[in-house]
């Protein structure tokens, strides 16, 4: 289907729903239980680049709508992509927006649950696993530590409006123990150079991980004073990480995306979405 179709349908309503699923953070075996039930019923999905593409496997009966956003780059509007889900909806199908992480950690979720409602349409929130708490762990790094950290925040590092980042830098820098910024690649050296005018030690540990809970996962460990020499070469999806447990790193690291495990009795690579769909019923 045409995702530039978005004009509305004031069709009769009829029995149609969406459901706003949260693909989780990459790895397709942390798609919660009710998500992989929503895609198998879906009669349309409409998924953009932050979903893993294997999660599709899970919904062959379905048609598949790509409204897919990067950085700066959005050819479908959101306010195109809520028409879509609505006119789908109104047609009668069960409609799958599939999103990456959780709909709401800065997702757009809220938004488009505002349109639902304010068209009258059935919708569900199905939250999924966030990047922002299992993408460090994969590296890990857990945000909340005994001793280390008893406090975190979840930041966007990606303003929209191509202005600087509108955020209380002194409460991050100094009144938060873990900080962990999302999209936050290109604007890194703001970042960094903001949390030290605010406060924040220059020797302070960092960590930048891109493709995170995926194969090619990549973890730079730094501290804000040599992270920007460290990590060039980083590219988006990444998630920036600012605080003491980042020291937990070396200790902790324990993905290998090689490591088969057994699920239902069956052995499989994590990667590989279709057999554990099969394998868990």
């Amino acid at each position: 289907m045409d995702a530039e179709d978005c004009t509305r349908d004031d069709g009769d309503y009829s029995n149609g729903i969406v459901y706003l699923v949260g693909g989780g953070p990459g790895d397709p075996g942390l798609l919660t239980l009710r998500g992989l039930d929503c895609l198998r019923k879906a009669n349309v999905v409409v998924y953009d680049r932050l979903s893993n593409n294997l999660l599709l496997n899970y919904a062959p009966q379905a048609s598949l709508i790509d409204v897919g956003k990067q950085s700066d780059h959005h050819p479908i509007p959101q306010e195109c992509i809520n028409d879509i889900l609505i006119k789908e909806a109104r047609q009668g199908k069960v409609v799958v927006r599939l999103k990456g992480g959780d709909p709401f950690v800065f997702g757009r979720g809220g938004e488009e649950a505002q349109a639902l409602a304010e068209a009258g349409i059935p919708f569900e929130i199905v939250p999924g696993v966030t990047s922002a708490i299992a993408v460090p762990t994969y590296a890990g790094i857990p945000v909340t530590h005994r001793g280390l950290a008893s406090s975190v925040a979840f930041v966007t590092g990606h303003c929209a409006s191509q202005g600087s980042l509108d955020l209380n830098w002194q409460a991050l820098a100094q009144g938060v123990d873990t900080l962990v910024f999302l999209m936050g690649v290109h604007n890194l050296p703001l970042i960094v150079s903001s949390l030290q005018e605010a406060g924040r030690p220059a020797e302070t540990p960092v960590a930048l991980i891109e493709q995170g809970t995926l194969p090619d996962q990549k973890v730079v460990v730094g501290t804000l004073a040599d992270i920007l020499n460290k990590a060039v070469g980083v590219q988006p999806p990444a998630i920036f990480i600012v605080g003491e447990v980042v020291n937990l790193h070396s200790a902790l690291k324990w993905f290998k995306p090689e490591v088969e495990f057994s699920l239902g009795g069956t052995p499989l690579n994590r990667f590989q979405a279709g057999n554990s769909a099969s394998a868990i019923g």
